[in-house]
């Protein structure tokens, strides 16, 4: 080993360590602001969907909250209320998974496709 050198690295220890610390510290700062924007975003997403043909229609809010419930007239018939279940049942998980899909594409593009920093 060389004289003023220590543990195989170069005298002065490891050059440009801080300067790698300080940018990866911008870049956890900037993604937590992207996907502070993005929840943001998120809360305001609205998901429509139908089912029967557009007998029933659905639009979901954030956290899932039906915001609209139509139901046509026509199709309500007291000797088949099953049937008007299944419709308001199919047009909300249809709404539901439209909302789940669009959040995380939304989130995906800030975290990479997953939960750590790109690149790693």
């Amino acid at each position: 080993m060389a004289k003023g050198r220590r543990g195989g690295f170069p005298q002065g220890g490891m050059r440009g360590g801080g300067n790698q610390m300080s940018q990866l510290m911008k870049q956890a700062q900037k993604m937590q602001e992207d996907l502070a924007a993005a929840q943001e975003e998120v809360e305001t997403m609205k998901a429509e969907a139908t089912a029967g043909g557009g007998v029933v229609r659905v639009v979901m809010g954030a956290g899932h909250q039906i915001e609209v419930l139509e139901i046509n007239p026509g199709v309500v018939d007291p000797e088949d209320i099953d049937m008007l279940q299944d419709l308001v049942t199919a047009a909300v998980n249809e709404a539901a998974r439209q909302l789940d899909q669009m959040t995380e594409a939304r989130m995906a593009q800030i975290t990479g496709g997953g939960l750590g920093f790109p690149g790693f």
